[in-house]
């Protein structure tokens, strides 16, 4: 079983020779394999386990060959999550950051990530001032969405004329 494990873990490794549909009939292939290889009545419940589980993820399983940009796993997202968050907390003292993004809108992320590039000024000079503009101002109306949602959450009377007694 393990080396199984390993030889699908085999399979899954990057490289700049694979791609999404390569990987995909590997493994496919593999998993017929396996599951005619393992008859036994031993072997049913790691077969079963192994089909549920390549199942559960094989939509977004490949995507990651073609497109180089795209992380295999989301551990990195998670960290990047945890760092922003932990740096609200320690500014604000709050644990919870929906206020936080209700105010700056749910794009705040790019800028805490702009912070730490190196090469941020030359980003910024590759964007036109008309560009600028236009992103500034649709990033104002989707706050001014986010707004919205928040204070009819918190008293739905103004937005519905209704007088509340």
């Amino acid at each position: 079983m393990n080396t199984r494990i390993r030889r699908i873990s085999k399979i899954l490794e990057p490289s700049k020779r694979k791609t999404s549909n390569s990987v995909r009939s590997r493994l496919a292939s593999y998993l017929k394999e396996t599951e005619a290889k393992l008859t036994k009545e031993e072997d049913a419940e790691f077969v079963d386990n192994l089909r549920r589980y390549s199942n559960g993820f094989w939509k977004g399983l490949f995507a990651c060959y073609d497109h180089p940009i795209l992380p295999r796993t989301n551990n990195d997202h998670e960290l990047f999550f945890r760092r922003i968050k932990r740096r609200h907390r320690r500014i604000t003292g709050l644990r919870s950051w929906s206020r936080y993004i209700m105010r700056h809108g749910e794009y705040i992320v790019f800028a805490e990530d702009a912070i730490d590039d190196p090469n941020i000024i030359q980003r910024l000079l590759s964007v036109s001032y008309e560009q600028y503009c236009e992103e500034r101002d649709s990033w104002k109306e989707r706050k001014v969405e986010h707004l919205k949602r928040y204070r009819y959450k918190r008293d739905p009377s103004l937005y519905l004329n209704i007088s509340v007694a």
